[in-house]
């Protein structure tokens, strides 16, 4: 059983919907090349993430396994229906937001934190990590909220 946690960063905060098409464009841009890194303390069955297992598992990190994303594909389609629903972060690094939001299909709340700022074949990619949002973050609900705007 993962250990509840009685904090969470009170500095996430939900960057307003995009207003306007120029917004819509600069987020569907950003989620053409977003892409998925993973984190194995996050990770029980590694699937096709090719993640080496963690030395020293933490038995109070949160596992993506319990939201039943077991391919790297399915992963980077939830990254890029964030970004391009616009549940993304007001703090940004390098012009990427430092966390992403989303929701599965089954209802469970995501968020990715942003790991690095790859440069491949010449093009800047944002890349995540996530994990399911504990039943105890407040800002879980805010997140379900927003995910259910058109």
């Amino acid at each position: 059983m993962i250990p509840r946690r009685d904090s969470f960063n009170p500095k996430r905060r939900l960057r307003p919907a995009p207003q306007n098409s120029s917004e819509r464009r600069h987020l569907d841009d950003l989620s053409q090349r977003v892409d998925y890194g993973g984190n194995p303390e996050h990770k029980r069955n590694p699937g096709d993430f090719a993640l080496t297992p963690a030395n020293t598992p933490r038995p109070d990190k949160s596992l993506c396994d319990s939201a039943e994303i077991f391919t790297r594909s399915q992963a980077i389609k939830l990254l890029q229906t964030g970004i391009r629903k616009g549940l993304i972060s007001v703090r940004e690094r390098e012009g990427w937001p430092q966390n992403v939001w989303a929701v599965t299909l089954q209802g469970v709340p995501l968020e990715a934190q942003l790991e690095n700022v790859a440069q491949l074949e010449n093009v800047a990619r944002g890349v995540y990590h996530g994990y399911p949002m504990p039943d105890a973050d407040p800002f879980r609900q805010e997140v379900l909220q927003r995910w259910q705007q058109p």
